[in-house]
């Protein structure tokens, strides 16, 4: 067995991030010759330990940065001076991010400050639009510009890093980790149904698809704070009203911007369902379970293809485009006519139309093709995909 020739840092702070990236970590620990040290800056503190969890994760420092209220430069401030600290005591060959949080960019830019060479996972991804999504669209443009490796999940994606002047020898299409990480979670959910006690028996994961149909809603973007939140949130009254029969299912996020209208315009009626954020397990059991799904998340509009489901996203605007092309994900942004137009239609659409579209992310083999080519460039091993 060879001997450990080389020291790969992965460095995250939210849920998302810890979601895609597990299969690749859970890779690496399984490669011989390389150390897999995890770091993690708490960005999302409950949501991201309730993921590590599920698989198992145990990190190995934990900076821990989060703070109530803290702006946007207070974060990245101390992000970069703690992670600074981090990669002068660890001495990486490596730092793996994810993504477009503000931790990656943080990361990123440290890393390159201490000449340790940056390799990202789900690279490429562009709107050409800097304020939507604000931040993301920047950290993921600024981490392009730093990284030494660029993981596209989609042949898009590449083009995009090509236009950048990124040489193409830098860049691996892989697919995207965010399917490894759902086919390996559903199949434990499926075994295994989770309970959620905040829901009635017949929306519970394991639970019959379309049966009441239930729409399962997810919301948190930055640029939807204030007017953009109360459009939403009086869409989803206006449906509610229209489709009685229909269960709204709402994860609320735990940002106070989120929670304040979403509380305050939708509470207290019988079909719509206000729960805490989910455990990862319990929240791909609810995605499984419904018939479409109305978000302005990314990693969803990944997930869904491969389940069969409808997606219905709140923003103008999706660095994802292969599912919109697909026909799996259809853009409303969070004008009220327009959303309740979206799920009205999604509703009356024969049932499993969604699965028949393809999934343009990826065959869950992602983090297989990560572990390899981050191998390769460290010069310690040359295995098959």
């Amino acid at each position: 067995m060879p001997s450990v020739s080389a020291k790969i840092a992965v460095i995250f702070g939210t849920r998302p991030e810890a979601i895609k990236l597990a299969p690749v970590i859970l890779g690496l620990r399984r490669a011989a010759d390389v150390e897999c040290r995890i770091c993690v800056t708490a960005q999302h503190r409950q949501m991201l330990d309730q993921v590590l969890g599920v698989f198992q994760i145990r990190p190995d420092t934990d900076l821990n940065l989060m703070r109530d209220n803290q702006t946007l430069a207070d974060f990245t401030a101390r992000a970069i001076h703690s992670l600074d600290a981090y990669f002068a005591s660890e001495k990486p060959d490596l730092a793996m991010v994810q993504g477009d949080t503000t931790t990656v960019f943080c990361a990123a830019l440290a890393a390159f400050y201490r000449h340790i060479p940056v390799a990202h996972v789900e690279a490429g991804l562009r709107t050409g639009d800097l304020r939507a999504p604000w931040p993301e669209e920047a950290n993921r443009t600024l981490t392009a510009r730093l990284a030494a490796l660029h993981f596209a999940p989609t042949e898009s994606a590449r083009s995009n890093l090509l236009r950048e002047g990124i040489a193409p020898e830098r860049i691996h299409v892989t697919g995207n980790t965010v399917v490894d990480a759902l086919l390996m979670t559903r199949e434990a959910m499926l075994r295994s149904p989770p309970t959620i006690a905040e829901l009635p028996a017949e929306l519970q994961p394991g639970t019959t698809p379309g049966r009441p149909p239930m729409v399962l809603i997810t919301g948190h973007r930055r640029e939807s704070f204030g007017e953009g939140f109360h459009h939403i949130c009086r869409s989803i009254v206006r449906l509610a009203d229209m489709v009685p029969a229909v269960q709204f299912v709402y994860p609320v996020h735990l940002n106070p911007n989120v929670r304040a209208p979403v509380y305050e315009l939708l509470a207290g009626r019988d079909n719509i369902h206000l729960i805490e954020p989910l455990p990862y397990l319990a929240f791909v059991g609810l995605m499984d379970r419904a018939t479409l799904i109305l978000t302005d998340s990314g990693g969803i509009q990944e997930e869904a293809p491969s389940l069969g489901k409808p997606v219905l996203v709140m923003r103008e605007k999706t660095e994802r485009p292969e599912g919109v092309s697909s026909g799996v994900v259809t853009l409303v942004g969070t004008d009220e006519d327009r959303i309740v137009a979206g799920v009205t239609a999604a509703l009356s659409a024969s049932p499993g139309s969604a699965g028949e579209a393809h999934n343009p992310y990826g065959d869950g083999r992602a983090a297989e093709r990560i572990v390899v080519h981050s191998r390769r460039f460290l010069g310690c091993g040359v295995g098959g995909i």
